[in-house]
């Protein structure tokens, strides 16, 4: 079944999704990886119903989400993906799951406005999509110029512009927060003596963080209100003939 399915995926995806895969299992993946599964567990953890789809080419298992009853992880065919599909033909129907998560997915797709608009349409009316992206106006951002690693291939859209597709697909932004505040540095000694910095970052939530979190909700499509019927007009008013009548008739 692997087998078959690695025969069948586009070849430059799964190339795009196997460097990005090798760049977060990495010490500067890693950094990103921790410092999201904090602020990912906390939004979660308001969330509740049937499913979480999660969508993303770290090799780490689906966060925990205890208020929701089944968490299913999808795409490349690779450890740890439960559901085999490519970016743009999740084997979901329509408004299948309560929350759909894209950690990175953005960031490594050959399409993302298609990837967007599939997990968009996977989202129940009420449901939540969240996404997690590298912040490209951030010193993660300005790496990825100069990476020769999986980073180079990151797109890095900013939060604002994922906002707007967002808007135009039917979703309310209810959330935008911001995470790992240190500069991507491989030597782990630095890493650690910088740590206070993601306390000082998450009090301010600067927008110079190496990643965001955005939070949108599904809009509810209300009653459509009836049309009006158009009132056509029953016909002109023709003035009836008057006939005359002469005094003598009247006296007769």
């Amino acid at each position: 079944m692997t087998d078959q399915a690695f025969a069948q995926a586009d070849p430059e995806w799964l190339k795009l999704i196997g460097e990005a895969r090798d760049w977060l299992a990495g010490p500067l993946g890693q950094l990103l990886l921790e410092e999201e599964r904090r602020l990912l567990e906390e939004e979660l953890a308001r969330f509740f119903g049937g499913y979480l789809v999660s969508y993303g080419p770290g090799a780490e298992g689906p966060p925990k989400a205890g208020q929701i009853q089944h968490n299913v992880r999808l795409g490349a065919p690779m450890p740890g993906v439960q559901i085999v599909c490519e970016e743009q033909s999740w084997p979901l129907g329509e408004h299948a799951a309560d929350v759909v998560l894209l950690q990175h997915g953005l960031d490594f797709s050959l399409s993302p406005h298609g990837l967007l608009r599939e997990a968009a349409r996977s989202v129940r009316p009420g449901g939540h999509l969240l996404i997690l992206g590298i912040h490209p106006w951030s010193a993660w951002g300005v790496r990825r110029l100069f990476a020769q690693d999986g980073l180079a291939k990151a797109r890095c859209i900013a939060p604002s512009r994922v906002g707007d597709w967002l808007s135009l697909l039917g979703f309310a932004l209810e959330k935008r927060r911001f995470g790992c505040y240190r500069p991507p540095l491989a030597s782990l000694a630095w890493q650690m003596r910088l740590r206070r910095m993601e306390s000082w970052g998450d009090a301010w939530q600067l927008p110079g963080a190496g990643f965001y979190l955005l939070v949108a909700r599904k809009l509810v499509v209300g009653l459509r209100p009836l049309r009006q019927s158009r009132r056509e007009p029953m016909g002109k008013l023709l003035p009836m003939p008057v006939a005359k009548v002469s005094r003598r008739d009247l006296d007769n």
